[in-house]
């Protein structure tokens, strides 16, 4: 044994533990260090076996202080666990857990995001004499051991869009997907095709793919995790951290920090505990299916018994998302249920056709149950019996009219066409026939002087069908203020002062100079957009709560509630636009800023469920959203996927989807269940985007200019379809309906 090296190792291992404590002064651990040092002066005189054995025993006794330490951290701990260079990496992984790969989508910084690492891996499993090779396309964030190249693990659009390319290939060649996500979030950038629309692309495409997917959770930061995240079995490193924002970003929102100011340690770590962010918390709200235990103090990269748990339970965990779907799998199910270690069992990963059918609806069924302890249902026994036994006449009445009825109309008129198209050529050529006859004995006018009284004859009107009106009847409160109102281009624009009275009711808060569009309350739009009186709200009672018992959160929400008259951000409503009967899913700034928990994530599914079974389009309306409620943790987090697959959901079933952005929309919503949407509107100068320009700054160290996020710039990088004046809202809506997809609606 080279001592030496060993007083090394250990003063290595030392310093390592005061850097996840957090730099803070712990005397066993000066104490330890003295002893280091004090080592060689004290076994000079002694001989090398007894030399040896004080270095085991330093050792052993370092063991059982890193054990004890690690029975002690806090959250803020494990954070600093995951964030420091010594934590094991990804290709750590591949190199211990795999038994062959092949990096592919770049090398190293020779890649066009070299933070996301792609490799086609093999598994061999031997069962008595057979020797199974089994293919995976491992996916994952690669923050490597201090490389500045890989940008910290922080994924570019452009990465995310190589894993999805890859995540597809192995779709196709029907083989599992091993997502291994380390990541602090996503890299703020709007540049095509943006974080935002990407990450809700990845999402989006994730919940259809045909084939296992097992994630492993280190370090799961917000909508970055979301990227490659979504699974059939979610696994977690004990000392890994799953959270919707960084600790330290919770405090400066709780704390309102400004600029360079940083938020008090005690504040942080605060924030991190009630966020429930580690791997404890999250099994113990069903986000996560298993844990993978780490070492004491986290897995480092010589922790080689560490790496063949995580061999052993991806393994099992793929083995038990392909059996769970086969048609034959009883006793392997049993042996694998009951026998911890199953070296005999045999599961081929690769699925037929109803296999993989299953599999997409297992994995909706999954994500569809999580959460639902996280909201409040004020709702009646009553009320409760009166919406199931709703549904149930509704899904009866969908089956009988589109899945009996519709579909035989539709093929007697295919039948009818056919036949009318066939008689066609023969009644055509007797009825030319005729007509010519007739022309020849004087009986019909001549063509030439037909058409001369067709071009110069007055024509005759049409009477106007009559249109449904809206209700015009609301007031904003901004119109009854007596003052001037200067639009912002004033000054570039030349635009003239305008009375508010005016503004606000003759001309819908748009100049009339500019276009500019002032910001309007909620309500305008649901007395302008919709028909007079059609409006019929549903499950307004299910409220935001404070589900993960933030401090001092249950009284804001109680306070938002009393101040919008709202038990939630989102509003869903059913009504008719020119006579056309629409679901509507409004996200209201008014409430905690228009933020995503779990009670808004719940009720945009359940209206999402409610246009499906009755084959109505879905407009998405946001009058602002901030993102996800961060009070809330992975309870809002984790809507990003199940809200997502809900869309999917519904737009597979043929129903059409359309979002309207205005004002400000930004992080978790947009970059997944609105940005998923083909059909994205935005209102005349709202902005949206993945981050604000304070969080780019902060994480980027980018300036960027004023413009970055407003409307047109969404239009010009293809983040949106169109731009619309807020005057004209109602008639380009109704021209959506009228034809835009949605194959299954009901006027269809």
């Amino acid at each position: 044994m080279n001592i030496e090296k060993k007083m090394q190792e250990l003063l290595n291992r030392v310093n390592y533990a005061r850097d996840i404590l957090g730099g803070e002064t712990r005397p066993e651990l000066d104490a330890f260090t003295k002893e280091i040092a004090d080592f060689p002066e004290k076994t000079k005189d002694l001989s090398d076996d007894q030399t040896i054995r004080g270095a085991e025993a330093l050792d052993a006794r370092l063991s059982a202080m890193e054990s004890a330490l690690d029975a002690r951290l806090t959250a803020m701990d494990k954070v600093r666990i995951v964030r420091h260079p010594q934590r094991a990496c990804l290709k750590d992984i591949l190199e211990n857990v795999y038994d062959n790969y092949t990096e592919i989508g770049g090398q190293d910084e020779h890649s066009i995001d070299p933070g996301m690492l792609i490799a086609r891996a093999y598994i061999t499993r031997h069962r008595g004499k057979k020797v199974i090779n089994q293919p995976v396309m491992v996916v994952g964030q690669e923050k490597g051991h201090g490389e500045e190249f890989r940008n910290g693990g922080s994924i570019k659009p452009w990465g995310n869009s190589k894993a999805l390319k890859y995540m597809k290939v192995a779709a196709l060649e029907q083989i599992p997907i091993h997502a291994y996500v380390n990541t602090p979030g996503s890299y703020p950038v709007e540049d095509f095709p943006g974080a935002a629309q990407q990450i809700a692309e990845n999402i989006y495409e994730m919940a259809g793919l045909p084939v296992p997917i097992v994630a492993i959770f280190s370090e799961g930061g917000s909508g970055g995790a979301e990227a490659i995240g979504m699974a059939d079995k979610r696994l977690m490193l004990s000392h890994g951290y799953y959270s919707v924002i960084s600790p330290e970003g919770a405090a400066a929102i709780e704390g309102r920090i400004r600029g360079s100011q940083r938020a008090p340690v005690e504040l942080i770590e605060s924030c991190a505990i009630s966020q429930r962010i580690t791997a404890q918390d999250n099994l113990k709200n069903g986000y996560i299916d298993e844990i993978i235990e780490e070492p004491p103090l986290g897995v480092r990269a010589d922790h080689f018994d560490f790496y063949r748990r995580v061999r052993e339970q991806v393994i099992r965990a793929t083995d038990e998302v392909a059996l769970g779907v086969r048609g034959v799998r009883l006793f392997r199910a049993l042996a694998m249920r009951h026998f911890k270690k199953h070296e005999d069992i045999i599961v081929r990963w690769s699925l037929n056709e109803k296999a993989r059918e299953r599999l997409i609806a297992k994995r909706f069924k999954k994500y569809r149950k999580l959460a639902q302890h996280a909201y409040k249902d004020n709702r009646s026994l009553l009320e409760k019996l009166n919406a199931t036994s709703s549904s149930i006449v509704s899904n009866t009445t969908s089956l009988v009219l589109y899945g009996l009825i519709k579909p035989f109309r539709q093929r007697i008129e295919r039948i009818m066409e056919e036949v009318t198209d066939e008689v066609h050529v023969i009644t055509a050529k007797v009825d030319n026939c005729f007509r010519k006859g007739l022309k020849q004995c004087g009986l019909l006018p001549n063509g030439d002087k037909q058409k001369e009284m067709e071009l110069t004859g007055l024509s005759e009107t049409e009477p106007a069908k009559p249109s449904a009106e809206a209700d015009t009847g609301y007031v904003s409160p901004q119109a009854l203020e007596d003052r001037e109102v200067t639009c912002p281009h004033a000054a570039k624009r030349g635009c003239l002062d305008i009375w508010a009275r005016d503004l606000f009711t003759d001309f819908a808060g748009v100049c009339p100079h500019c276009g500019y569009n002032f910001p309007m309350e909620y309500q305008w739009y649901i007395h302008n957009v919709f028909d007079q009186g059609s409006l019929r709200e549903f499950n307004r009672d299910i409220a935001s709560g404070n589900p993960t018992q933030f401090p001092n959160f249950e009284e804001r929400v109680e306070a938002a509630k009393k101040k919008t008259g709202l038990q939630s951000s989102c509003m869903t409503f059913n009504a008719t636009l020119e006579g056309m009967r629409v679901t509507c899913a409004t996200l209201i700034a008014n409430f905690r800023g228009g933020s995503v928990g779990a009670a808004e994530g719940e009720k945009f599914i359940r209206a999402l469920e409610l246009a499906q079974s009755k084959h109505q389009p879905f407009l998405a309306y946001i009058h602002g959203t901030a993102g996800i409620r961060i009070q809330e943790g992975v309870n809002g987090l984790i809507q990003m996927p199940r809200v997502t697959m809900a869309v999917r959901k519904y737009i597979e079933e043929g129903g059409l989807y359309i979002v309207l952005y205005d004002t400000n929309s930004y992080a978790g919503p947009v970059a997944s269940f609105l940005g998923c949407s083909p059909y994205q509107y935005a209102v005349r100068s709202s902005r949206l985007g993945f981050a604000g320009p304070g969080v780019i700054k902060e994480t980027t160290g980018l300036e960027i200019p004023p413009d970055y996020h407003n409307s047109y710039k969404a239009l010009s990088r293809g983040h949106i379809q169109g731009v619309w004046s807020r005057k004209d809202i109602r008639k380009n809506l109704h021209q959506a309906f009228l034809t835009i997809g949605g194959r299954n609606l009901y006027y269809r």
